[in-house]
């Protein structure tokens, strides 16, 4: 089921992420402006956000295997569809669709897994399954650009189309529903209500307790150093420090995959302490003192320095994204998983659909490193917010499926 669901939803970053790097071939190849190109990039996460509570609530009806085999065949149409799209319009429609109907594993996948992991093992194969995105990311940076070139825009496209098709063969093949008893409440597990134990699936979690609200908004906070550093730290070191951009992109890269395998640290982290929050509120404490760092860095000049913490700070920006997503499905149960995990999700792309323009303008009036001073308020803001856990949950060793 991991091994799947992480090739699943890595093939569905790339087919989300390719607009992006096919940008320079719409602004050459078909005469869009820049602004429009930039548009159309983004249309994909736009179908994201419209479609990410229904998959999850669908996938809390009719379980996962459902879901998945529907979405992921809707998405290998979508990108035939925009394969076959002859103007911006039809294509940005075509990426719209592309993106919702790709949706349908974000949040799907989460609750697979944690359904048949027991909770001792959740945190760290939900850190695997968190390294998704920096390995989609990557494929389609390595892929997307030599296709287009030697190919065109419509083998580019195409790629995306063979991974998911591939990815919609495996689901077929292996996927199935987990267990109706697998998941446990968010007290025996998150800590996050103070007693041990599972919310009844019929009951709605957000009522009588804050607690998944409080994770959202977290959340949220803790997802903008991650886009900005990944967004404006090639823009920091090339601009601000003179390197060239080949250096500043391999700095860049080596701060992907350091995420990717802080991920999986933390994840082993909280299932030996037993508990999601607490890793989290650490993580947020720790994003605020290296966003610091790399700020006074950036005032001193010191290139060297600053990129070390620039590294640093990248692997504890996206340290928490698994911690939260597993604490939300545990806390919400299964009857509950797939929404909750839908809100978590639309509330992350929310907030980064922000981080380009607001934290661009940010830059622009006031340089990267007073800039990264003010984004370390995110993380010190969620701080405060993390739901704390209380002596019964810390000492919670409920099985899976206890009640």
């Amino acid at each position: 089921m991991l091994a799947v669901m992480v090739f699943g939803q890595a093939s569905t970053t790339v087919v989300v992420a390719t607009p992006a790097f096919l940008i320079p071939y719409f602004t050459q190849e078909r005469g869009m402006s820049l602004a429009g190109a930039g548009l159309l990039a983004g249309m994909p996460n736009l179908g994201l956000v419209l479609a990410l509570f229904l998959w999850g609530a669908l996938a809390d009806r009719v379980g996962e295997r459902r879901v998945l085999i529907i979405g992921l065949s809707l998405s290998v149409l979508a990108v035939a569809l925009s394969m076959l799209a002859g103007d911006g319009f039809w294509l940005g429609a075509a990426f719209v669709l592309g993106g919702a109907m790709t949706a349908c594993i974000n949040n799907t996948s989460g609750r697979l897994i944690t359904g048949w992991f027991p909770v001792g093992r959740r945190g760290f194969v939900m850190g695997i399954r968190q390294t998704c995105q920096p390995l989609g990311m990557a494929v389609a940076a390595v892929a997307v650009p030599p296709i287009a070139a030697g190919a065109g825009v419509v083998a580019a496209l195409g790629f995306g189309g063979i991974l998911l098709l591939v990815s919609l063969i495996a689901c077929v093949c292996a996927v199935v529903d987990s267990p109706s008893s697998a998941v446990a409440g968010a007290a025996g597990a998150a800590g996050a209500a103070g007693a041990a134990g599972e919310s009844r699936p019929e009951s709605n979690p957000y009522r009588g307790s804050a607690t998944l609200v409080r994770i959202h908004a977290v959340s949220m906070l803790l997802v903008v150093p991650q886009f900005a550093l990944s967004t404006f730290g090639l823009v920091w070191f090339t601009v601000g420090f003179g390197w060239s951009a080949l250096a500043a992109g391999a700095l860049v890269a080596v701060s992907q995959f350091a995420g990717a395998a802080g991920r999986i640290a933390v994840g082993l982290w909280s299932d030996r302490v037993r508990s999601r929050l607490r890793p989290l509120l650490q993580v947020a404490v720790i994003g605020v003192v290296v966003l610091v760092l790399a700020a006074v860095f950036g005032w001193a000049g010191w290139a060297v320095p600053a990129a070390v913490a620039y590294v640093i700070a990248s692997c504890v920006s996206v340290a928490d994204n698994g911690l939260a997503f597993t604490a939300v499905a545990e806390t919400a149960g299964r009857g509950w998983a797939g929404r909750a995990l839908g809100i978590q999700n639309t509330g992350q792309f929310l907030a980064a659909a922000a981080v380009g323009p607001v934290v661009g303008g940010l830059i622009t009036l006031v340089g990267v490193p007073t800039a990264l001073a003010l984004i370390a308020l995110a993380p010190a803001a969620a701080i405060p917010l993390v739901p704390r856990e209380g002596r019964r949950a810390r000492e919670s060793k409920a099985p899976v499926g206890a009640r």
